[in-house]
């Protein structure tokens, strides 16, 4: 998941060398922390928060379908 997040994050970003998942896992939820370049952070958001807002489901279904719990957090 952690491969996909950066995948998806390094193709949007203007600056891609910038761009670090990490991944957290605790008990029951592992959380992944995405941190870019300043200026990629509204990119990532896009309007309205519709960009980050589809990611986030797309991690989420996923871990659904592996039986955990995955959130995904954009760091500043």
């Amino acid at each position: 998941m952690k491969d996909f997040v950066t995948f998806i994050a390094r193709a949007m970003a203007e600056h891609p060398d910038e761009v670090v998942v990490t991944e957290v896992t605790g008990r029951q939820t592992t959380i992944l922390e995405l941190r870019c370049h300043p200026k990629d952070v509204g990119r990532l958001i896009g309007r309205s928060g519709k960009t980050i807002s589809a990611l986030r489901t797309l991690v989420s279904n996923y871990a659904a379908q592996k039986g955990c719990r995955t959130v995904l957090e954009l760091a500043e």
